[in-house]
Formats: structure tokens, C-alpha cells, sequence
């Protein structure tokens, strides 16, 4: 966080000395989890997410692109369309605090500068971390604290689409799935050694989260020299 915090206010400050420009905004939309609890729907947001957004526009197709984003997570087995898991029915609500960084590149030209409407598809990719609660399920499947958080390290593979609706506004919609390196977020496998007997599920494949939603980003700098990049 401290190193985040540092790099956020290089860029303010970069601006006095740099010719290009910034996006500053919020996403707000919905979450889904894919592991081995509830669900299994690509795209099913069923809970509230809420982060904001920072970019440093490169070029007119590429940007630099950092996020804190922090969201419920839920997961019913009642809800599932396996009979196993509405037979078992057990369910967990969790939530996670995550910081991405990457690169964001559109298909077409991102000019913002040259004053007309833009639309444009883009897609985003780099690395994430999200900070959990552990929790397992008991011999009697209910869902139990283990007292302790952890980091699950993961890559965003985000598609969206995002316009100009003024001249510092830009709108944008996209589904970004992470996939993480982690089996611990829904509570199938315990962070504690002595807890392993009860993991459950497949355990040769981690957990994956989805974010949908809107992105409304407001642009300031001074106007970019694109020509050297």
C-alpha cells in the first residue's frame, strides 16, 4: 500500500513536468465468485462493488492503469444448477479489498484531443492482489472464522467499452474476470495447516472472481505529445 500511495502521487506531481494527461474516476457495479461454493456463472453479479481509478494515458491506444476496488463476495449452493451442491447447500459471505496495476489498450485511436465523439472497445490485463478473511467449513458445514486474513495474488482479464460524454468525462462499461492464484476466498480450503481436513472441492483449480460494471473517469493535464511513443 505504501509503494501504491507513492506511485499515485508521482503521477499528481509528474504532471508540472509531463505532457500528457489523466484519468481520475470510480466503478461501480457488481461481483460474482467462480470457485467451489455456489454458482458457477461466468457473469453473475449478485453483489455491490465500488472502487476508484487512476490512468496515465500513454498514447492514444495504450495506458498505464491503477485500482482499489473493494467488494462483497457471495455464494449460495442452493442457487447452483449442480444437484450435489443444492444437496449440500452450503453458502458464504466474505468480502475483499483489491489493488490491481496493468496496461489498458483500446482497439482504436483514443484522441480526446481532437474534439469529436469516440468509441472505442479496450481491453486491460496486469497483476492484482485482494486482501480476505479466511474462513472453512466445520465437520457440521457451517462456515467459521479463522481469525486471519490473506493475500490472494492474482491476473485481471478485463473486456469493456468506453466513450467520451464530454470533454473531460469518459463512460465506460466492462467485465473484468480475475483469475487468482488462490483456492481459499469461498472458505473450501482453510489458510491453516491444521485445518487441511477440511478442504473440499477440486483443489487443482483456484478460485476466480468477476467484476461488472461502469467505469466514469474525469480527464486533466496538459495536452499530450503523442509523437514519441
Amino acid at each position: 500500500m505504501r509503494y501504491l500511495i507513492l506511485f499515485l502521487l508521482g503521477i499528481c506531481f509528474a504532471q508540472k513536468s509531463q505532457a500528457q494527461i489523466y484519468e481520475v474516476g470510480v466503478f461501480a457495479g457488481g461481483s460474482n465468485i467462480i470457485g467451489d461454493v455456489g454458482r458457477t456463472n461466468y457473469i453473475n453479479p449478485n453483489t455491490a462493488t465500488l472502487g476508484l481509478l487512476l490512468k496515465w494515458n500513454r498514447s492514444p491506444r495504450h495506458s498505464w492503469r491503477v485500482s482499489i476496488i473493494y467488494s462483497d463476495l457471495k455464494g449460495y449452493d442452493e442457487k447452483s444448477d449442480d444437484p450435489r451442491r443444492i444437496e449440500r447447500d452450503y453458502f458464504f459471505d466474505t468480502n475483499l479489498l483489491e489493488i490491481s496495476a496493468g496496461m489498458e489498450f483500446t482497439f482504436w485511436d483514443f484522441d480526446l484531443h481532437q474534439g469529436d465523439l469516440k468509441v472505442t472497445p479496450y481491453i486491460y490485463s496486469g497483476i492484482s492482489t485482494a486482501k480476505h478473511p479466511n474462513y472453512f467449513f466445520n465437520a457440521a458445514g457451517e462456515y467459521t472464522a479463522e481469525g486471519t486474513d490473506s493475500w490472494a495474488f492474482g491476473i485481471p482479464m478485463t473486456l469493456g467499452i468506453k466513450s467520451n460524454i464530454s470533454n473531460h468525462l469518459i463512460l465506460g462499461f466492462e467485465v473484468g474476470a480475475r483469475y487468482t492464484f488462490s483456492d481459499e476466498i469461498d472458505g473450501s480450503v482453510p489458510d491453516a495447516k491444521e485445518l487441511e481436513v477440511f478442504s473440499f472441492g477440486n483443489t487443482n483449480s483456484n478460485d476466480w472472481y468477476v467484476f461488472t460494471g461502469f467505469t466514469l473517469t474525469y480527464t486533466f493535464g496538459q495536452r499530450p505529445c503523442y509523437c514519441n511513443f
